[in-house]
């Protein structure tokens, strides 16, 4: 006689974290494991679920921003202003730019949109490190020829 088969449970309901009063959520980088924290605004601090460390929250009003490490390419937030930000995780010291302070082109071998100091006159892909030569002109690189 054959046995008849229980149905599959439901699967649990999607986890979702309480939120404040108000139901104002913010967010910013665990300082211990550069996960990112989800808390609810008014907090003053916010401790990691996964490595326990305390994060400090930043002031009301303060202005966040973010840019990839240049070195080990984990995403760091810091306050808007700042002229540099140290990576916690390789300690690479990035120079961070205002939007007005950047410009952008092709690599000129594999096309690759690369970002650089408004100023500069050539900038090195860290795709194929190939160096773009950046000045005024828009024009292909000269080509040096021997007679």
């Amino acid at each position: 006689m054959p046995v008849p088969l229980a149905p599959y449970p439901a699967p649990p309901a999607p986890y979702t974290p309480p939120a404040a009063a108000n139901g104002a959520q913010s967010q910013l980088v665990c300082s211990g494991c550069r996960n990112l924290l989800l808390y609810p605004v008014g907090a003053t601090s916010v401790c990691c679920a996964v490595c326990n460390a305390v994060t400090a929250v930043p002031p009301p009003g303060t202005e966040m921003a973010q840019l990839v490490c240049g070195g080990c390419h984990t995403l760091l937030m810091y306050i808007r202003g700042a002229t540099s930000v140290q990576c916690s995780c390789c300690h690479t010291v990035n120079l961070a730019l205002e939007a007005n302070q950047v410009a952008h082109v092709n690599c000129g071998n594999c096309r690759m949109l690369l970002m650089y100091q408004y100023g500069a006159r050539s900038v090195k892909c860290a795709v194929c490190n190939f160096v773009t030569s950046v000045g005024v002109s828009t024009s292909t690189p000269d080509q040096k020829f021997t007679n």
